[in-house]
């Protein structure tokens, strides 16, 4: 579950900067014919700006609610900072993990890979099959559970951050919001989600299992 008051603490610590649109490792054009340019500006330009827009004008509204005392105020902007906070965290690791340039999981995760799913084909079948079915809007994702040191697929709803919601530490995620394919797919939701494995970046999704 998201810890409220964890958020609210770090929000009023002096001399926190202000959340920033990352910039991409990549052109705009660079993952087409995967993802088109005019599906990635608009994503990274307007969609992830504006949650990073709507990130920090939450946390400033929730500083002077804490500051204030207004415990009331406090509490009714955590869905602003749960929604907006947990859009950026989401497009931050879904730029890394998407590259031009293919790459194979490494040894590791490749062990990983066949004790949890029985090998990679299986893995994607899996994740696209369950990232496929969300109802509305969401994001499929491999996460890894550390307390078991397996890897999971889940769903979130929405912009539902994963590892704040389930535990699982995020290590790849398919956005499945429509403004994610809607120009280049319209309403096939599918032909989007299989062909996103062509650009998946394994080398990021490596580094994070083991970082993990």
């Amino acid at each position: 579950m998201l810890n409220f008051r964890q958020v609210a603490a770090s929000v009023i610590r002096n001399g926190r900067s202000k959340h920033t649109l990352p910039e991409l490792p990549y052109d705009y054009a660079a993952l087409e014919p995967i993802i088109s340019r005019d599906i990635m500006n608009l994503h990274h330009c307007k969609h992830h700006q504006t949650y990073v827009t709507n990130l920090n004008a939450a946390e400033e509204k929730l500083k002077a609610a804490v500051e204030k005392g207004d415990v009331s105020g406090a509490i009714t902007l955590a869905p602003a900072i749960k929604f907006n906070g947990g859009g950026h965290l989401n497009h931050s690791i879904f730029w890394q993990n998407l590259s031009p340039n293919s790459s194979e999981p490494s040894t590791e995760l490749c062990k990983a890979i066949e004790k949890s799913f029985g090998g990679i084909d299986n893995l994607k079948k899996q994740l696209a099959a369950q990232t496929i079915a969300i109802q509305g809007s969401g994001w499929g994702w491999l996460g890894l559970d550390k307390s078991s040191g397996s890897l999971k697929i889940a769903t979130c709803a929405n912009q539902d951050p994963l590892q704040a919601t389930t535990g699982l530490i995020p290590l790849l995620g398919i956005d499945v919001w429509e403004h994610a394919y809607y120009l280049q797919y319209k309403n096939v939701r599918a032909d989007y989600v299989n062909a996103i494995f062509d650009i998946v970046n394994w080398k990021d999704v490596s580094a994070r299992f083991t970082n993990a």
